[in-house]
């Protein structure tokens, strides 16, 4: 694993030095080794972290004429069956590692060598004969890839403060972002939240030659539902996949292990590594003394099912979660408002002691509907029947009569919760459901209102073509699972240079899976049905039937105990005259409110502390009031004209 940066310097000259700063921004992400490539219209640079042929593969790498010359961040677990092609027409090798072998693709099939990989990766790729640069990012946006158009030329890195380090790269909130963030715990990709810098869409490459850019899909998932396939061809199907994924991605020169949740995700990688021969399994867990977000009873039962070499790290209030929730500043690119990322940051620390790669369970629940606004989003469709007045009659009692609780997500928060997302449409409440602040909070707080339906829903297919469940999967694989929980995870697992690797992901599994039909997925309150199949009589039942859960922490709690103060710290009346788009009685409202048991805010006053965290330690100034004014009336008025939109 490793973190990449460069620029091209066309039509303005950088410093090498330049270049050598962005990469050591990095380093956390590459300890091991540290290089770059500099000429007179490019700058390359590479940190490594060891992983796959540990005495070569050191970056960049060039061909023998010194023509290309590459950059590269992740694994390509087919790397031996790609080279072995290679190597049959006529290619020869200096290293053993994957690097090397996707700069020799690329030599032989140029951009058509990107669909050949199985992997996560994000890459730069040096044409000294052309002077043509290529960057391409992998199907699912498991490795992260930012870019900055400058002139003519282009800046990239693999996180966002390796632009930050470029002298040229302007600091400026986008307003249209910040919305975004709000509403959604997230900021949807190509946009982030600083203007002008934007992230390569998964699955696309980008060209780059004279100063002319184009970015160009080498793969896009269509859901194409087939009726025809039942259940047991399904199950077996989806055994044969699973066991070929973690095949390949056990595939190490170091120690490695798995993140075990207790779920069936996690569960099922446990499996099948055991039945691959994995030895010694090292298994990682996160215990909490709250037990809503408590899942220990289930993964010490998977721990001894499989015999595991077991290690775990108890996150509780007497935890030093403040400075680590300060280096999320640092650490994080942009500010999480998914407070699960403090967990993983634990987690990761914690098995970053014993081994440098761990498998992790993401995917699975967009992949065969495993979250609980699927079935949400079904009952809301049947509630809308319903006279409006007699819903909103129905929140304002659950408001009233509801107690307050301190549960990770308790039956207060979710009956509220549900009941409000029953008064918007289909998509808004899919959006809302999955994310923080209310209508009425984020019109107190800016002034506006509105989720991003259109410029996220645009691009999908149509309801009419795929089915309402299908189409809230497209999106939540396509943004809230590339944009929050990948981001998540990468960035909490490489600030400890810890290697973390979705078998579940595998694009063979989320192709296989957009082919199923609806039944396979969800069938009233079955989720995850086909996974549950395939997995049946290999765990047990306990673990098969338990109900979803998720690594987070109870926010609700701790924001009205060992949280509050730094809230206080970090949200001053200083602090909100640097976000003049804030409006300083609704934030103190949130708060209030929270403190007093009016309302869980819990996870909303997560956002904000992150926010205002990160504003402070890069210095991100706050956008123009005309830019906001702009804003708050064209929020959602279709897609915005990017720098790097796709050419297809």
């Amino acid at each position: 694993m490793c973190g990449i940066a460069g620029f091209t310097h066309y039509s303005r000259s950088t410093d090498e030095g330049v270049l050598r700063r962005m990469t050591a921004s990095l380093h956390h992400r590459g300890p091991d080794q540290q290089g770059v490539y500099y000429a007179p219209q490019i700058g390359l640079g590479a940190v490594r972290l060891q992983v796959i042929d540990l005495d070569g593969g050191e970056q960049p790498i060039r061909t023998d004429d010194g023509v290309f010359t590459i950059v590269y961040n992740g694994e390509i677990y087919n790397f031996a069956e790609v080279r072995t092609e290679l190597e049959g027409l006529g290619h020869k090798f200096r290293s053993a590692c994957d690097t090397e072998v996707a700069l020799r693709a690329f030599v032989q099939w140029d951009t058509a060598c990107f669909r050949r990989f199985r992997g996560m990766f994000a890459l730069a790729i040096w044409d000294a004969r052309q002077q043509r640069l290529v960057l391409c990012r992998d199907r699912l946006g498991i490795k992260p890839l930012y870019l900055r158009q400058d002139g003519s030329d282009i800046i990239f890195g693999s996180e966002l403060k390796a632009l930050l380090a470029h002298p040229r790269t302007t600091r400026v909130l986008d307003p249209v972002a910040l919305e975004d963030f709000l509403s959604l715990n997230y900021v949807p990709a190509p946009r982030t939240l600083i203007a002008g810098i934007e992230k390569l869409p998964a699955g696309h490459f980008l060209e780059w030659r004279g100063g002319r850019h184009s970015v160009t899909p080498y793969w896009k998932l269509e859901f194409r539902p087939d009726s025809r396939i039942t259940e047991e061809d399904a199950a077996a199907e989806l055994d044969e996949l699973l066991r070929s994924a973690v095949k390949e991605q056990l595939v190490s020169d170091v120690p490695l292990g798995i993140w075990a949740s207790g779920g069936i995700d996690s569960s099922t990688l446990i499996h099948y590594a055991a039945e691959l021969g994995a030895r010694p399994l090292k298994t990682f867990s996160i215990a909490f003394e709250s037990k809503s977000c408590d899942e220990s009873p289930w993964f010490r039962q998977i721990a001894r099912l499989y015999g595991t070499e077991h290690y775990e790290f108890e996150l509780n209030r007497g935890s030093d979660v403040r400075s680590a929730i300060e280096d999320f500043a640092f650490y994080a690119d942009e500010p999480g408002a998914d407070a699960g990322a403090l967990p993983v940051w634990f987690l990761s620390k914690m098995t970053r002691e014993h081994v440098t790669v761990a498998l992790s369970g993401e995917g699975g629940d967009e992949l065969f509907a495993g979250y609980m606004t699927y079935r949400a989003d079904e009952l809301a469709r049947r509630m809308r029947l319903i006279p409006r007045a007699a819903l909103q009659l129905g929140l304002a009692g659950a408001h009233s009569l509801l107690a307050v609780s301190d549960e990770k997500i308790g039956f207060e928060y979710k009956v509220k919760r549900f009941l409000e997302g029953s008064l918007l449409s289909a998509d808004e409440a899919h959006l809302y459901w999955n994310g923080a602040f209310s209508y009425a909070q984020k019109k107190a707080l800016l002034g506006t209102v509105g989720l991003p339906v259109g410029r996220l829903y645009g691009g999908l297919q149509a309801t009419s073509e795929i089915g309402r469940v299908n189409r809230h999967l497209q999106l939540d694989q396509n943004f809230y699972l590339q944009d929050n929980l990948l981001a998540k995870v990468d960035r909490m697992s490489m600030a400890h240079s810890l290697e973390v690797r979705p078998p579940l992901l595998d694009h063979r599994l989320v192709e296989f899976a957009a082919r199923l039909p609806m039944k396979l997925k969800m069938d009233g309150a079955r989720q995850k049905i086909v996974l549950r199949k395939t997995m049946q009589g290999k765990l047990p039942d306990a673990i098969l039937n338990r109900k979803k859960s998720g690594l987070d922490i109870p926010a609700h709690e701790w924001f009205r105990g060992p949280l509050l103060p730094l809230l206080r710290d970090t949200v001053t009346s200083a602090a909100l005259q640097r976000m003049p788009m804030f409006q300083a009685g609704a934030v103190e409202r949130l708060i209030h409110d929270h403190e007093s048991r009016r309302r869980n805010n819990g996870y909303q006053l997560w956002g904000l502390l992150t926010l205002f965290l990160w504003m402070k330690k890069w210095d991100i100034e706050a956008p123009h009031p005309a830019d906001l004014t702009a804003t708050s009336s064209t929020h959602d008025a279709g897609p915005p004209r990017q720098a790097f939109a796709s050419a297809g």
